[in-house]
């Protein structure tokens, strides 16, 4: 099997047509149709069902596709460490929770940006889901998330401790009368967001269940729901200072047990990390020490 032979297969599964791949990889449409039947001869299967329409990943071609994914991504890594002589510099690309990106990122990205020219910075943000999905699939070389990340393929380093608050609008006076609304409502981020489980864990414990859920995209628009009175959020209380002022939020304090969080920051076990990601770490650590 050859490396060649398997990135040609990826490209052809990912964009549905030998055409198409041969369009990508810039040949022509023969030697990619030469490559995967290679490749087919070599395992003994069919990885495509051939029409007009393009081509189709047979069963096998499934139970491959991941592999040949992989091979790529090792391909690249390994062409990144050869030329990585321990100066950081080329694309760092990692990721982050929303908020984290608000409270902590931003001076300390402007200050490594400024140490380190020679480094181009890419910040991705979502939730600690998708962003362990992406570290994983080797998308980001590491993440801030909400721990603990308990994960045999990663390595966890803690980054940032928060205090999370109970946040409603400014009318609800005490914690317990945001709580017995009667028409009380959880304003969260989509499915994978850490803080949305821990505000239902939260409330559960206090016997609030069942409620109804507004799911928005962004933490602006989380804030502004809260603010209004739709409903209740659970952030960093460091949030309403920055982001919020002027009372259009109110932070509603929890005990110690349930309000403190660990921001981590993950990357792959077996993923030798870069000069330029060595660098980012180290800039992280210092800047929380000041």
């Amino acid at each position: 099997m050859d490396a060649r032979d398997l990135a040609t297969f990826e490209s052809v599964a990912r964009l549905g047509g030998m055409g198409r791949a041969a369009r990508e990889l810039n040949t022509v449409q023969s030697n990619v149709t030469q490559r995967v039947r290679r490749l087919e001869e070599a395992l003994g299967v069919t990885l495509f069902e051939r029409s007009r329409a393009g081509a189709r990943l047979t069963a096998a071609g499934e139970r491959l596709m991941p592999y040949a994914t992989r091979v790529d991504a090792l391909l690249d890594e390994a062409g990144r460490a050869a030329r990585d002589d321990g100066a950081p510099r080329g694309t760092l690309t990692v990721g982050s929770l929303e908020t984290t990106a608000a409270l902590r990122l931003s001076p300390l990205l402007a200050s490594f940006v400024q140490a380190h020219p020679g480094v181009d910075l890419v910040l991705r943000t979502g939730t600690t889901a998708e962003m362990v999905e992406r570290v994983l699939g080797r998308e980001l070389e590491g993440a801030f998330v909400c721990g603990p990340v308990l994960h045999p393929q990663l390595v966890s380093t803690s980054a940032f401790t928060e205090e999370l608050a109970l946040l409603s609008a400014p009318t609800e006076t005490t914690l317990a009368a945001a709580l017995q609304r009667p028409d009380l409502r959880l304003v969260i981020l989509r499915a994978g967001c850490s803080y949305r489980q821990r505000l239902e864990e939260l409330l559960a414990r206090r016997g609030v269940v069942g409620l109804r859920r507004l799911e928005f995209g962004t933490l602006e628009a989380i804030l502004g729901a809260v603010s209004a009175g739709l409903g209740i959020s659970l952030m960093p209380r460091a949030l309403i200072g920055p982001t919020w002022r002027g009372g259009k939020i109110r932070a509603h304090r929890l005990p110690a047990a349930e309000a403190q969080v660990q921001t981590v920051f993950v990357r792959r076990r077996d993923m030798l990390p870069s000069s330029a990601l060595l660098a980012f770490q180290k800039h992280v650590t210092k800047g929380q020490r000041k």
